[in-house]
């Protein structure tokens, strides 16, 4: 067991949070580093325990475009502002993993600048993949390269080559000799050489045993990067889309079959692959903005906090601030934010409230941290399942519906169990539980025995008042904000900055969208029952693997040699093969546009 077992992360974006100019002028520090230290506090409050936060190193503007791996950005500080910062979150129980962007580097990097000075004389030549100096670029240096993402700005770094393998693990020993850090979030992992990678894990393993290797990746077989030679774990977009859209289409059966789907990968056992999990971050859409019913809100985070997996809350969403993609800028996925404005936000925001109670109750029940997984309920609109460890079965129930639900659930050996949101008790009969779900909400229930039970800072057994769960808090300010929207006045108190006015309204489906939407999983659910016994999942398709060998045979070109399109057009064929093709699947085959990610995604069907 390792600390990051246990741990509840916390995200930063610190340029974007600070208010960071988004260009660097490369000029006097400027401290706001400093500014994010009461943070810490709040990161404690909330019930997280560890903080992902990045990049910082000295860039050009967003970040990612790496000027000097040593040198903590100017617009943040200094290289001792960093160090006393990761010191006072460690003062304060909060581990520290920092953003490693190892896969390219800005063009005001050293070695680039040097092959800019000296071209083919440069003994940086080879740093880079496929230097031509007979090529030319955006920029009009007189010679070409690969990038990323199709950006010249981010020069891809030559992976193989041994001095630049050589250099960023020198990289990583410097971040933990000089800031004492607990672990790197490698950018773009899922282009990222094996080999590569392979050397970075053994520079970890030499820093500490429980020095933390996550990476980014979106999609394929996790299990590609999540094994005892490379990374200890990746990024859950699988789980992250499954989510809102399985709330949004009222279709637990997504949820279900994902969690499924990669709790076999790891080999149907807790320990077998721990994935970081989350609902939003710095380049996708706010949690709150996804969902077309704000009080899903609720159900969405009980999942986060108890299903398999680590847990990750992105800076500001404990808040249930908005944030919309915008077509050629993230910055309103990436605010400023002032601390002062939500120093309510516990008493006056039920979103916050929820996130705190959902954070001290996975670092309370070990189960959520290393048991098991076991599916008990499932329909459209109710998901039920159990964590067992150490003897000890926690039961999590969610319920999409707008109607309240009686669920009939099995659980271990106890006589009662309590539910740790509400602190209400229900006794074991018959080796079942009989539990209320209020609508668009859910429970997590606990076997009663010994110091089991949720209490109070005072010690008392809580129990909330009726219409002050978070999920009926959620709806009727929901209701609220439409309301005063309608009529110019400012939304949900404590939830957007006091300085910003009416936030954008969250529309409910209509009746007839609602059945549109939900139809093809309501084929195999009754979602209007009250009362729902355990089902058995819809059993996957087998793979035709007779099928998927004639189409790798019949193409003429290998994967790397395929254009964009064509390897779009494959993947959607190897999906097809093992399953019906959701429009929410296309969409997200259409938007990746990026050709070594499509690559590694085609490679890694079985």
């Amino acid at each position: 067991m390792a600390w990051y077992d246990e741990a509840v992360f916390y995200h930063i974006y610190p340029l974007g949070l600070t208010g960071a100019p988004k260009t660097n002028s490369y000029g006097e520090p400027e401290h706001r580093l400093n500014t994010l230290i009461p943070w810490i506090g709040h990161i404690r409050e909330i019930g997280c325990s560890a903080l992902y936060i990045g990049p910082l190193f000295e860039s050009v503007g967003h970040g990612y475009e790496t000027t000097d791996y040593k040198k903590l950005d100017s617009r943040l500080g200094t290289n001792a502002d960093l160090t006393a910062f990761v010191e006072e979150c460690h003062r304060q129980g909060v581990r520290v993993i920092l953003d490693g962007v190892f896969n390219h580097t800005g063009r005001d990097f050293f070695a680039f600048q040097d092959i800019r000075k000296n071209r083919e004389a440069s003994p940086y030549k080879d740093w880079y993949c496929h230097v031509n100096f007979w090529g030319n670029n955006e920029y009009n240096d007189g010679f070409s390269y690969d990038n990323w993402g199709g950006y010249d700005l981010l020069a891809k770094l030559n992976q193989n080559n041994p001095e630049v393998r050589d250099y960023i693990c020198d990289v990583i020993r410097f971040w933990a000799r000089e800031f004492k850090i607990d672990g790197i979030r490698l950018d773009a992992a899922d282009v990222l050489d094996f080999g590569y990678m392979q050397a970075l894990r053994q520079t970890a393993n030499e820093i500490g045993p429980d020095f933390w290797l996550m990476g980014e990746v979106i999609h394929g077989d996790y299990t590609r990067w999540v094994n005892g030679g490379t990374l200890h774990s990746v990024t859950n977009y699988h789980l992250h889309k499954a989510l809102y859209s399985g709330h949004n289409d009222h279709n637990y059966f997504e949820i279900a079959h994902t969690v499924k789907r990669l709790y076999g990968m790891g080999g149907n056992r807790p320990e077998g692959l721990k994935l970081y999990n989350f609902v939003d971050n710095h380049d996708v859409e706010r949690i709150y903005t996804k969902l077309n019913n704000k009080a899903h809100f609720t159900p969405v985070h009980i999942l986060l906090y108890t299903l398999p997996g680590v847990p990750s809350v992105y800076y500001g969403s404990e808040f249930g601030i908005e944030g919309k993609k915008e077509r050629y800028s993230d910055d309103s996925l990436r605010p400023a934010l002032d601390l002062k404005d939500y120093e309510n936000a516990l008493q006056d925001n039920a979103c916050t409230r929820l996130i705190s109670r959902l954070g001290k109750i996975r670092q309370k029940v070990k189960a959520l941290s290393y048991g098991d997984y076991q599916e008990l309920v499932l329909t459209n609109r109710q998901y039920a399942f159990a964590r067992n460890y150490d003897g000890k079965c926690v039961v999590t129930a969610v319920n999409n519906d707008d109607s309240d639900v009686s669920l009939s659930l099995p659980v271990g050996g106890a006589s009662q169990y309590q539910e740790q949101l509400s602190g209400e008790r229900v006794s074991v009969a018959d080796g079942r539980i009989q539990v209320q779900v209020k609508a668009n909400s859910g429970g997590i229930w606990v076997p009663v025995s010994g110091d089991a039970a949720f209490k109070t800072e005072d010690g008392a057994v809580k129990t909330e008042a009726a219409g002050d769960r978070p999920t009926e808090r959620a709806a009727s300010e929901e209701k609220a904000a439409a309301s005063s929207r309608k009529a110019g006045a400012p939304g949900r108190k404590g939830t957007e900055p006091k300085k910003k006015k009416a936030e954008e309204p969250g529309r409910n489906k209509t009746a007839s969208e609602e059945k549109k939407a939900g139809a093809s999983g309501r084929k195999k659910a009754a979602s209007g029952k009250k009362t729902a016994e355990p089902t058995a999942e819809q059993p996957e398709r087998p793979k035709k693997k007779a099928e998927a060998r004639k189409v790798s045979e019949n193409r003429k070109k290998t994967y790397e040699e395929m254009d964009i399109q064509e390897l779009q057009q494959a993947i959607l064929e190897r999906m097809a093969m093992n399953g019906p093709i959701t429009d929410r699947m296309r969409q997200d085959v259409m938007e990746n546009v990026y050709h070594n990610s499509l690559v590694n995604w085609i490679k890694s069907f079985r």
